[in-house]
């Protein structure tokens, strides 16, 4: 089963239901619970994603959106081997996208997927949009 790991910005798209991006990054998490693949996220798309839902909506319904999200991604641990890697690491100018990038590296991902490809030009895992996996994959 293809490891996939998912950056912040897929999972606000998919809760947060944000367009353009929704039926593509909703068709990527309906093959994870289907058992098709295995998402992982870092523990820190967790925290980013609370702090985005809790300015939409209230903390009890945030709470339940993330136990359920739990349900079909793995939570991959940010340690402190990766926050040093990170900090010692000069490839990646945004200090966030390198913790994400280490902890798919530490934790033997396939692929990263996110919208901002840019950010991880000097990744040596493949990183895809949602929809390019999706048309890959299929």
């Amino acid at each position: 089963m293809k490891k996939v790991f998912i950056d912040t910005n897929i999972v606000i798209d998919l809760l947060s239901k944000r367009e353009p991006f929704y039926d593509e990054v909703a068709n990527l998490f309906s093959l994870a619970d289907k058992k098709i693949i295995e998402l992982s996220i870092s523990s820190l798309t967790i925290e980013n994603t609370s702090y985005t839902l809790l300015r939409q909506i209230d903390s009890k319904r945030a709470k339940e959106i993330l136990r359920k999200l739990r349900l079909i991604v793995n939570i991959l641990p940010l340690d402190d081997k990766i926050v040093g890697i990170a900090l010692n690491d000069n490839s990646f100018n945004d200090f966030e996208d390198g913790l994400q990038y280490f902890t798919a590296i530490e934790n033997n991902q396939d692929i990263i997927i996110t919208r901002n490809l840019k950010d991880f030009k000097e990744s040596k895992l493949p990183v895809m949009t949602a929809r390019q996996f999706l048309e890959t994959f299929n």
